[in-house]
C-alpha cells in the first residue's frame, strides 16, 4: 500500500507532518492509498482517535481524501499543483491568445493616482486601529451596488477576487462540504475549492449561465454552496439574463440555506446589464474586483452580503492581515472618481473583437462562444491536438483542461489585443486546427 515509505509519529500532529513530508518529496505519490486508521493506530502503537485526528488534519490541508469505504488516499491533485500550470510555453514569434489579461491600452496610467493618493495619506496617515475601508470608496462602492440592484449589505474590501471567494467559504463551509461551480469555469477556483478540502459539484454552462437544472440537481444532492458568475464567465464569456436570473432565483428559492457567492467578473468592462441573484438565500456574497478594468495588479475587491457573512469575513481579516492597504483604496478612489475608464468604450472595444472573431469562425463552420468580456470559447474535439496544430501555426491558445472538470473540451482565446488585421489569420488557423464542429451548448 505505502511501498517502503513508513509513517511516523505518536502525535496526531506528527503522524500529519510524516504523511505531509512525504508527499511533498514524492515518496507518497497522488493516488495512493493510506492505511485504515485502526490499522496505522495498532502499527504506530497509539489510540485510533489519535490517527482519526491525524486524517482530518491531513484533509482539512487538502492532502489527503477520504472515499467512505475506499478508505483514504492521497489526493489525485494535490493543493500544490494548480490548473494555472498547464499553460502553453510561448516560443519566440508565437502569438500568446491564452493569457487572459486585459489590454493594456484600455488600461489607465497609475501615477497620478498614486500619487495623489500619498499625498492624502501623507497628510491625513492611517494608523492601527482605524477602519478597515475607505470611507469615500466605501460610499461609491455601496452607491454602484445599489444602482445595480444588489441588495443592501455592509462592504468590507478584499485583496482581489479569488481572497474574497476563499474568506467566505471559510466563513460558512467545512472540509468535506459540497460547492456547486461552473464547468467549464475559473481555473482558479477550481484549484481552490479543493485546496480547502472542499467538494466540488460541476454545472454547466451556456450563453445565459448556470443551467438551472444542473443547479437543482446539485443543490438536491447536498451542495452547500453555489458559485456563479454574473458577467464575462471564465472562459465561456457567459452572462446571466434577467430571464435566467429568475429561474436561478427560482432554484435558489427551493434551499434558502444555500451559501451563494456571485463575482462579477464583467464589471466596468462589459455593457450588459447585472442580474444579481442575491437576497434568496439567508447566506451571500457578492464580489467585484478592479483588476480587469484598471489592472492585475490592483489587487482589491469589494465585497458585500449578509451581516452575518461579511461580520465573519471581517473578523477573520481582523486576525490575519487586519486590512487592505488604505494608499491602495484611496488610488482605487482616484481612478474612479477622475473618469480614467470609460466602460463603455472598454466595453465596445472587446465587443468588437470578440464578435468579429466569432463571425469569422462561424463562416468557417467552426462553433464559439463568447457574449461578453474579453475571451472566446471554442469546443473541441481533441484539444491537446488543437492547441499543438494553433501553436505550430503561430498562434498559442489556453487549452481547456484549466477551466473544465467535465464539460467537453474546449479551448480559450483572449481577444485583448487581436487587432481588426488578426481576425482572418486567427479563424483561418483555428478552422484548419479544429474543423467544423456541430452545434452544442457546454454541459
Amino acid at each position: 500500500m505505502l511501498g517502503e515509505y513508513r509513517i511516523e509519529g505518536r502525535r496526531a500532529a506528527d503522524i500529519a507532518a510524516s504523511v505531509e513530508r512525504a508527499v511533498g518529496s514524492g515518496e507518497l505519490e497522488p493516488g495512493q492509498s493510506l492505511p485504515p486508521m485502526r490499522e496505522l493506530a495498532d502499527e504506530l502503537g497509539v489510540n485510533a482517535n489519535t490517527v482519526a485526528a491525524a486524517y482530518r488534519t491531513l484533509r482539512e490541508r487538502g492532502v489527503i481524501e477520504t472515499a467512505g469505504r475506499r478508505g483514504s488516499r492521497v489526493r489525485p491533485k494535490p493543493a500544490t499543483t494548480g490548473r494555472e500550470y498547464l499553460r502553453v510555453e510561448v516560443p519566440e514569434g508565437v502569438r500568446d491568445v491564452a493569457d487572459g489579461n486585459p489590454d493594456p491600452a484600455l488600461l489607465p496610467a497609475l501615477a497620478e493616482a498614486f500619487a495623489a493618493a500619498a499625498l492624502r495619506s501623507d497628510r491625513y496617515p492611517v494608523h492601527y486601529g482605524e477602519d478597515a475601508v475607505e470611507p469615500e470608496l466605501e460610499r461609491l462602492a455601496r452607491a454602484g451596488l445599489d444602482a445595480d440592484g444588489v441588495p443592501d449589505g455592509p462592504v468590507v474590501v478584499t485583496s482581489g477576487s479569488l481572497d474574497a471567494i476563499e474568506r467566505v467559504l471559510m466563513a460558512h463551509l467545512k472540509p468535506g462540504d459540497a460547492v456547486a461551480v461552473e464547468d467549464p469555469g475559473w481555473g482558479s477556483l477550481l484549484d481552490l475549492a479543493p485546496a480547502l478540502g472542499l467538494r466540488t459539484v460541476g454545472v454547466g454552462v451556456d450563453d445565459e449561465g448556470p443551467l438551472p437544472e444542473d443547479v437543482r440537481r446539485a443543490l438536491a444532492a447536498g451542495a452547500r454552496a453555489l458559485i456563479v458568475t454574473d458577467r464575462a464567465q471564465n472562459p465561456t464569456g457567459a452572462a446571466i439574463t434577467a430571464s435566467r436570473a429568475r429561474a436561478l432565483r427560482s432554484v435558489l428559492g427551493e434551499h434558502p440555506e444555500t451559501l451563494l457567492i456571485e463575482d462579477d467578473h464583467g464589471h466596468r468592462i462589459v455593457d450588459l446589464p447585472l442580474h444579481s441573484l442575491a437576497g434568496v438565500t439567508h447566506s451571500w456574497a457578492f464580489v467585484r474586483s478592479v483588476a480587469k478594468a484598471y489592472g492585475p495588479d490592483l489587487r482589491l475587491a469589494v465585497l458585500t452580503g449578509d451581516p452575518v457573512t461579511v461580520d465573519r469575513v471581517h473578523g477573520r481579516q481582523r486576525l490575519g492581515p487586519g486590512w487592505v492597504s488604505r494608499l491602495l483604496q484611496k488610488a482605487v478612489v482616484h481612478l474612479w472618481t477622475s473618469g480614467t475608464v470609460d466602460a463603455a468604450v472598454v466595453a465596445a472595444s472587446y465587443g468588437r473583437r470578440r464578435h468579429a472573431l466569432i463571425d469569422a469562425l462561424k463562416t468557417r463552420g467552426v462553433e464559439a462562444r463568447g457574449r461578453s468580456g474579453m475571451n472566446v470559447w471554442i469546443p473541441v474535439p481533441d484539444e491537446t491536438g488543437a492547441v499543438a496544430r494553433l501553436l505550430h501555426s503561430g498562434w498559442a491558445v489556453a487549452p481547456g483542461a484549466r477551466f473544465r472538470m467535465s464539460a467537453p473540451q474546449g479551448i480559450r482565446i483572449t481577444v485583448s489585443t487581436l487587432g481588426s488585421e488578426d481576425i482572418e489569420p486567427l479563424a483561418d488557423a483555428v478552422a484548419a486546427a479544429v474543423g467544423p464542429a456541430p452545434a452544442r451548448r457546454y454541459v
